[in-house]
């Protein structure tokens, strides 16, 4: 049987390019092979790394919350949604990500489930972590996420972060079993639109699996691998796909990813970006047709 502990460390760990049944592989891709120079293939590469960055990051702040929830629970209280709005300070993981701004409210605010929390930014502030956002993330949970079977699904309200406008919806769905820790996420009728009115639609399906730190009881150990794909459609019709050509590895002390290679094929354009041999820094290379250029991730 899965360990308590193991549950609520996936909630912080399970976030960066999670899925489950691939589905964008079997889709029929009809792109129009529209001629894109290098210097674009870059830039949409480093854009929809930026928004992977962005829809994870939402996942990783909707764990950290479900993890606090879990613990006020187990802790007895039975009116814990109104501590949590007066003292922000108990969601300890999240606290980094939360600005002056920021108002959360739970409702039902007990230990009963279903549960739906609001992440309120309003009209916007600087955050802990230097980023500015604005607007709410939603996030409505089935049962706490650790238990088998629990759905968390993710949506926005005129949410944005530094500037760039955030939407659709994602879903984690727990697939662990009694010799396994194992999420789902998928992201639908995604879109990231700047003020400069670039931006694309996006869609994502990825697995993610514990592969270190199960027999701790802290989460700070934990790792996780990932596998999946994802698509990028912009408004002139370029469609970026992306697949793990290697798992990519991601450990909850990181803030980042530290191994792996995903393969980007824009249109008749094929990328390569790699994470790196295993240390936790912000920077990954990007290789095409002979070339090379380090990115720094958000």
């Amino acid at each position: 049987m899965i360990s308590t502990k193991n549950n609520l460390k996936l909630l912080l760990g399970t976030f960066v390019f999670l899925a489950a049944s691939l589905l964008f592989s079997c889709q029929k891709d009809n792109s129009v092979d529209i001629p894109v120079t290098d210097e674009e293939a870059v830039t949409m590469s480093e854009e929809n790394a930026a928004a992977d960055a962005e829809y994870e990051e939402v996942g990783e702040i909707a764990l950290s919350v479900d993890a606090d929830l879990e613990a006020a629970v187990q802790s007895g209280n039975n009116n814990f949604g109104a501590d949590l709005n007066a003292n922000v300070d108990l969601f300890f993981d999240l606290a980094f990500r939360l600005g002056p701004c920021t108002k959360i409210t739970v409702t039902p605010n007990n230990t009963t489930y279903p549960k739906t929390v609001v992440i309120d930014y309003g009209d916007g502030c600087i955050c802990r972590d230097g980023k500015f956002r604005k607007g709410a993330i939603v996030l409505h949970y089935t049962k706490p996420l650790r238990r088998p079977g629990a759905i968390l699904t993710i949506s926005f309200r005129e949410y944005f972060v530094n500037r760039a406008h955030i939407e659709g919806t994602k879903i984690i769905t727990n697939l662990s079993s009694d010799s396994s820790v194992k999420y789902s996420v998928v992201v639908t009728n995604g879109k990231v639109t700047w003020p400069n009115g670039r931006g694309f639609k996006y869609e994502k399906s990825k697995l993610v699996t514990q592969v270190r730190g199960s027999e701790t009881l802290t989460i700070r150990d934990d790792v996780y691998s990932i596998e999946g794909r994802s698509k990028t459609t912009y408004a002139n019709g370029v469609t970026v796909n992306k697949n793990t050509e290697t798992p990519l590895i991601k450990p909850v002390a990181c803030n980042w990813i530290v191994k792996g290679i995903v393969k980007i094929k824009i249109n008749d354009r094929i990328l390569y970006l790699d994470f790196g041999n295993g240390d936790c820094d912000n920077k990954a290379i990007l290789t095409w047709n002979g070339h090379e250029r380090e990115i720094t991730l958000p």
